[in-house]
């Protein structure tokens, strides 16, 4: 598995350690995007954050001897819509693991950012607080039956865009899930 940060997290953020943890022996990945390792807060425009996802994923699928199509993609905000947005243009992935989809920028609702789902040919879980800015509960489910592939959402409730006290809930919710792939 390969798990990137949100925009203005990084690779340590308390949710990413949590699913790497609680899922091993399972190699997980968690990569900075650039910018982070350069020091900066603001992220790069979405084209240079895909064209990085383009080379990592393929260098981390034969450091670890294993076809990159085999490998989940995901990570949490900013970093699962890269991800997302990659698989759809063409990146193999056995599936993606969305940790709070950034669904519209927040009070936005009109700016979706679902253009890609269309273009989805692999599993993808959902998981997001039920109070998340990002997107609520019905919006999602207004969108993502455009994802022809199959959806699994959980929703943690009372939980916002950085959910708090549920990283336990999040690793079970992943680690069930990748047992029914």
């Amino acid at each position: 598995m390969v798990l990137t940060h949100g925009a203005g997290g990084d690779r340590d953020h308390h949710t990413l350690v949590a699913v790497a943890e609680g899922l091993a022996p399972l190699p997980v990945e968690r990569v900075n995007f650039p910018y982070r390792n350069q020091g900066r807060r603001a992220p790069d425009r979405a084209g240079k954050l895909l064209a990085f996802l383009r080379q990592e994923v393929p260098a981390i699928a034969a450091r670890l001897e294993v076809d990159p199509g085999a490998l989940v993609l995901g990570g949490r905000s900013m970093g699962g819509r890269m991800c997302s947005m990659a698989v759809a243009d063409g990146l193999p992935a056995a599936g993606l693991v969305l940790l709070s989809y950034p669904l519209h920028p927040p009070k936005k609702p009109e700016n979706l950012r679902t253009e890609h789902f269309r273009a989805l040919n692999v599993p993808c879980l959902f998981i997001s607080g039920d109070r998340d800015p990002f997107g609520a509960p019905e919006e999602f489910a207004a969108c993502l039956s455009a994802i022809e592939a199959p959806v699994t959402t959980v929703w943690l409730k009372g939980e916002s865009h950085d959910p708090k006290k549920a990283d336990g809930r999040i690793v079970a919710a992943v680690g069930s899930w990748l047992e029914s792939l």
